[in-house]
């Protein structure tokens, strides 16, 4: 399965790609209109260690702990992307505590909210990928 990598020694720490997935979640024709005097709440998060800067998101676990914790079953997998059922989410963030990558955060628009590699967006690829300006981040199959 394809999943989202991140290269950390080519990471410039940018935030696009925060922008851009924040962007492809709005599903916005215009990254900067639609960005305009919005306070973006992305699914992949740039965060910095000793110099070091590196993107966390999902990395949709073969045996996912955010699926096992969750108490309403609202976590579910299909070919091989971890998705939430917003409809069945109480909120308990469970999930949140259960993720041991940190990948799964409170939502402005429901309970929680995580990297469903864009396949509930317009775009259907993941957009932090396209919009990493040093190729730090990609998608693809990896043994």
């Amino acid at each position: 399965m394809r999943r989202v990598y991140v290269n950390e020694e080519w990471c410039l720490g940018c935030h696009l790609c925060e922008y851009y997935c924040a962007f492809a979640n709005l599903n916005g024709r215009d990254l900067a209109r639609t960005l305009k005097n919005v306070r973006i709440n992305p699914r992949i998060k740039i965060e910095e260690r000793n110099g070091i800067s590196f993107a966390v998101s999902c990395r949709h676990c073969d045996e996912p702990l955010c699926r096992k914790g969750c108490i309403t079953g609202a976590i579910s997998i299909s070919d091989g992307v971890i998705t939430i059922d917003r409809d069945r989410c109480i909120g308990c963030y469970t999930c949140i505590l259960s993720c041991p990558y940190g990948a799964v955060s409170p939502s402005d628009e429901g309970p929680v909210q995580k990297c469903e590699l864009c396949t509930k967006n317009i775009y259907g690829t993941p957009q932090c990928v396209t919009g990493c300006p040093n190729a730090a981040i990609v998608y693809e199959e990896r043994w």
